[in-house]
């Protein structure tokens, strides 16, 4: 196995150098004709190197957790680094022939019917609070901000991602129905009330997200104007002003793309705005890593613009507006890493070492698929009238500037 997976790794490494320390003490040094970083990998077990060969996509990530394979006189970021950016380059034969698997099965993987759907937002999302109470905003927004200053807190710039999507909603008056879809913890549905006066529909497959929306709304004196309900949108059947949906496409799947988009279709008046807000990739449709399918977010998949904007085609939607934002998803995973870090003992007893393991895993090479790998967030503003929105986009900015004060 060993001479397999030196083999494997000679070819594979073409930018910058990595070091590895085979599991019987020999060391060998891979040197890419490209200049890059330098990394070090100390593969502790015969198991880790097996599977390496295997199934590379899933077990690097599973022999981190286990400590089977370590970064060695290097940062975790600096290993993954190495690695991604060679994947980026060609990856090697049986990583190659992983991901051709991987695409003939994503259809069945993201297939997420209304009781699959459920169970994987709960593995998630219903974990302890108090985790999340350890690496995000006081809001608990959990999805990309946007960082208007290079010396933004991470407090100000969810906020100021509240403000860039309110005032792509074009909010002209109060009163307005608003449809939340996936409105985790409430932070964005009791802004839209307090701040705009709309009267707002959040909705959540989690029920520990539901709980805490709920007592937010009771506790800010906005139960009567926010509502909080455990529905899926495929269950909606009724129309609103305004529809958003902030960080819940990506749990969508692409065989339910057209039917999201007809249901944000059906549930938007004639005159609606529906704002749209996801990660995607900028190199074509795809498939989810093997370990984050399996360890953090099941029947996830984030979108290339070709294939979303097809299905938005189909649905006859018109798309008024398009943005896209690059690296704030990397800004906003180097701040949650940090917090993190900060908080490892706390997280480490409210579970265990292998937990920690996990998540430090999932928040650094979430945070470099965002600045190597191609990864972006983008915005799209819906609508099912040629003219619900004003005749350019001076508008937005306007009602940016206002409410920021």
């Amino acid at each position: 196995m060993k001479r397999i997976l030196d083999f494997v790794l000679r070819k594979f490494i073409q930018t910058g150098r990595l070091r590895v320390t085979f599991s019987n003490g020999v060391v060998r040094t891979y040197r890419g004709s490209k200049p890059g970083l330098e990394a070090g990998l100390h593969l502790r077990t015969k198991q880790a190197e097996r599977a390496l060969i295997v199934n590379s996509g899933l077990a690097f990530g599973e022999e981190y957790m286990a400590g089977s394979i370590v970064p060695d006189g290097c940062t975790l970021e600096t290993l993954l680094t190495v690695l991604m950016e060679n994947i980026n380059n060609h990856g090697h034969v049986f990583e190659e022939i992983e991901d051709r698997l991987r695409y003939v099965t994503r259809a069945w993987k993201t297939l997420n019917s209304l009781k699959t759907s459920r169970s994987n937002v709960a593995h998630h999302y219903d974990l302890n609070g108090a985790l999340y109470d350890l690496f995000l905003d006081k809001d608990r927004q959990y999805s990309c901000a946007y960082f208007e200053r290079e010396d933004m807190t991470l407090e100000e710039a969810q906020s100021a991602k509240k403000r860039h999507i309110a005032a792509k909603l074009n909010l002209d008056r109060p009163g307005l129905e608003v449809l939340d879809i996936g409105c985790g913890w409430g932070g964005m549905a009791l802004t839209l009330a307090k701040d705009y006066g709309a009267r707002v529909l959040g909705i959540t497959l989690s029920r520990e997200q539901l709980a805490v929306a709920r007592q937010r709304a009771k506790d800010e004196g906005l139960d009567g104007q926010v509502r909080f309900e455990l529905i899926d949108y495929r269950n909606l059947h009724q129309q609103f002003d305004r529809i958003v949906s902030v960080g819940m496409f990506e749990h969508v799947g692409p065989p339910q793309f057209e039917a999201f988009f007809q249901k944000v279709k059906a549930c938007l008046k004639p005159d609606g705005v529906a704002l749209i807000h996801s990660i995607g990739r900028m190199d074509g449709p795809g498939t989810t890593n093997p370990w984050i399918q399996k360890y953090i977010f099941p029947g996830g998949y984030s979108p290339a613009l070709s294939e979303t904007l097809a299905a938005i085609e189909r649905s006859e939607l018109w798309m008024t507006d398009c943005e896209v934002l690059r690296l704030h998803y990397a800004r906003t995973l180097a701040e949650w890493r940090k917090r993190f870090d900060a908080n490892r003992e706390k997280i480490r007893a409210l579970y265990d070492e292998r937990f920690v393991r996990m998540f430090e895993f999932y928040l650094v090479g979430a945070e470099l698929s965002f600045r190597v790998q191609g990864h972006m967030n983008f915005q799209l503003q819906l609508t099912r009238s040629i003219d619900a929105v004003p005749f350019t986009r001076d508008y937005m900015f306007e009602r940016e500037r206002e409410s920021a004060g």
